[in-house]
This record gives structure tokens, sequence and C-alpha cells, in this order.
């Protein structure tokens, strides 16, 4: 969908920082000391690269030292290129040039905005992260989009809201390939939401009593949308180095301003799918009590009196009240 710059992470294999804090300090220390004993006999050569190594080059090289703690990185540039990524818990020692690469806004500025701004007047959602602003997380992280208003496949206005499991798997991407990847993702999963949303339906409707097994809806087949959301999503930030593990729809509703209406047509349609069953099940047990009747040769009814008898077995079996018997003890004609 986007066309990427060929950006590829490089890994950089930096040596133990331990070690070389060790010999750098011992390295200034003897430069010191080579400066002291150098001045009694008048050594101005020794003294100058003494003084340059203890005082200039030295304390430039501890520069070049790099902690991690587990799930993080480095992106390093040296002279504006890039110069490779430096992962894994531990102490390293890299180029003392090369400088970190910062993300195109800070990371704890985001999150304290979108704490601060209300839920009505952004798209976007808060990642929270107290990381450094030169250190890329390679943790897995929650994107916790806010409700939107989107017309789904019949027009109606719904509100929906999504949650999305995501981690950087490319760094040089993620900082190099679009100005910052959390907002990058956050709109992306803004459009892929609302993409989705307009192609099915809120639910699926059985008004010609003809029950459709293929048809989807956003209510009932929750985890295929969610498998296309996955995928279109995916899609749309791969330029950015990231991979999205997982996208629920975490909030679906009918929007306030036809929520009572719906609300009204599913009671309807409930009402009448319950009504159907007495009917069915009513008109089961008239047939099953004629047929005991005349198995068991308890009595003889012709047409006009089974018809009568159906009506009142009818009324006592469909009626919303009970029944009250009256009890006649004259002839049956």
């Amino acid at each position: 969908m986007y066309n990427s710059d060929g950006i590829e992470e490089k890994l950089l294999k930096a040596p133990n920082g331990m070690i070389f804090l060790v010999l750098n300090t011992l390295l200034i220390l003897a430069a010191l000391f080579g400066f002291i004993v150098s001045i009694p006999y008048d050594y101005v050569g020794i003294m100058i690269i003494c003084m340059l190594y203890a005082f200039i080059v030295g304390p430039v090289l501890y520069i070049g030292l790099r902690s991690l703690r587990p799930n993080e990185a480095y992106v390093l540039t040296l002279f504006g290129k890039y110069y490779g990524t430096l992962k894994g818990p531990g102490f390293f020692y890299v180029n003392p040039f090369s400088t970190a690469a910062r993300p195109g806004v800070s990371r704890q500025q985001t999150a304290i905005t979108n704490m601060n701004t209300p839920a009505d007047k952004t798209a976007h959602s808060s990642v929270s992260a107290t990381l450094p602003d030169k250190k890329i997380s390679l943790k897995v992280m929650t994107l916790d989009n806010n409700r939107q208003k989107i017309n789904d496949l019949l027009g109606n206005p719904i509100e929906i809201g999504v949650v999305v499991i995501w981690r950087v798997v490319n760094t040089a991407k993620a900082l190099f390939s679009v100005d910052n990847y959390m907002e990058f993702l956050s709109i992306q999963a803004d459009s892929a939401i609302r993409n989705i949303a307009r192609m099915y339906p809120y639910d699926v409707t059985n008004d010609d009593d003809e029950k459709n097994d293929d048809e989807m809806s956003l209510r009932a087949s929750s985890q295929e949308v969610a498998e296309k959301l996955k995928k279109e999503l995916q899609d749309k930030v791969d330029i950015a180095g990231i991979d999205i593990i997982e996208a629920r729809i975490t909030h679906l509703a009918y929007a306030p301003e036809i929520a009572a209406a719906m609300l009204q047509r599913q009671q309807a349609r409930a009402v009448i799918a319950a009504r159907r069953l007495i009917v069915e099940s009513a008109v089961g047990m008239v047939e099953m009590a004629l047929n005991k009747l005349g198995e068991n040769g308890i009595i003889q009814l012709d047409e006009e009196r089974k018809a009568a008898m159906v009506s009142n077995l009818l009324v006592v079996l469909c009626g919303n009240k009970d029944a009250q018997p009256i009890v006649n003890s004259g002839s049956l004609y």
C-alpha cells in the first residue's frame, strides 16, 4: 500500500562496555602519571600527548558507552547516516561519534497530551510509555482506540472501539520511514476500523424467515471481523516496522440517537419469535391430544366438535392469562 525506501534493520555487534570502561580509565590514569613523570625531564611531546588523552580523548571516548534493559534498543546514526541498531540487555561500547535517533515526537509527551485531551475531541488514544525518548521499546504494547461513530453497511450509525496489541519489529523503519510511528499506528487504526465497519451490518435480521449462515455481522461474527481488521491494519503499518499481534473490538453499540428505536425493533422481533414458538408448540399439543383420544377410544368427536375443541385448546395454550375452567355437568350434546 505504501512505498518503502528500502531501509532494513542492521544489528550492531558492540563490544562489552565494562571492559572498555576499565581500560579507558586505566589509560587516563596512566596518561596523568606520564604527564607528572615527564615534567622534571622537560619532555614536551610526551606531556602534550598525555594531556590530550587525559583531558580530551579519554573523556570523549566515554560517550560511546551505552546500557540497555531487556526489550530496549538504540537506533544509531553516524554523521547523518543509519549506523545500526543496538539490541539486547547489557552494557556496550559503540562509536562515540554515533548518536541515538529520536522519534518525531516524544512518547512521554504524546501520552501526557492525550491524557489531558477530552475523549470527544481526539480521534486517537494514548500509549503509555515511560522509557527515555532515545530508546525504542520492543515490548508488546496496547493501543486502546477511542470510540468512534461510524455508519455500518445498512447506514445505521454505530459506536465502535478497538484495542490493538502491537510491537516494533524493525527499528530502522519505525524511526526513518514515518515521522512518528505511534501516531502513525493510531491514525491507521482509525482508518482500518472505519473501512471494516462499513463492510458489515451491525446485526443480521431474518425478516423473511430465511436464515443465511454465510452472512456476517459486526456483532455475531466478531472473530472473523477481528481477523480481517488485523490483516488490513498490518498491511497499512508494514512500512513502519510494526507487527500487529491482535486487534479486537472492545465496544460496539448503536448510536444514542437510534438506540431506543433499535431496542424496540429487537424487542418486537423477540416477541414474534416467542409467539411463533408458542403457536408451534400448541398445535403439536392439540394434535397429540386428538390422536390420544382417538387411539384410546375415550370419546368419538365429529368434525364440528373437533374444531370447537381445537379452538378452545389453542385459546388456553396461546393465551397470555390463565384460563378460567367451566364445569359442565350436563350431557355431551
